[in-house]
């Protein structure tokens, strides 16, 4: 973990960033006391990427026919 002040940190944000971006934590401190840990964020996939788990599928339907059909019969 890289410590350092709060002034240092202002001053050299990106160098401590890109170390963030690395996986390193960094704390902070202002007179003497830690005030804060910069950490990296987890590796998230969003979910609208994640591959689904369960697939649906019935042989021999089409799904956009099957709502053609339901949207016809709800009229």
């Amino acid at each position: 973990m890289r410590e350092t002040t709060l002034t240092d940190f202002r001053s050299h944000a990106k160098s401590y960033f890109d170390q963030v971006e690395k996986g390193e934590t960094v704390r902070v401190y202002r007179n003497g006391r830690p005030i804060a840990d910069v950490v990296p964020v987890a590796a998230h996939t969003p979910a609208w990427r994640s591959p689904p788990e369960v697939r649906l599928s019935l042989a021999g339907l089409r799904l956009s026919h099957e709502i053609l059909i339901d949207r016809e019969d709800g009229r």
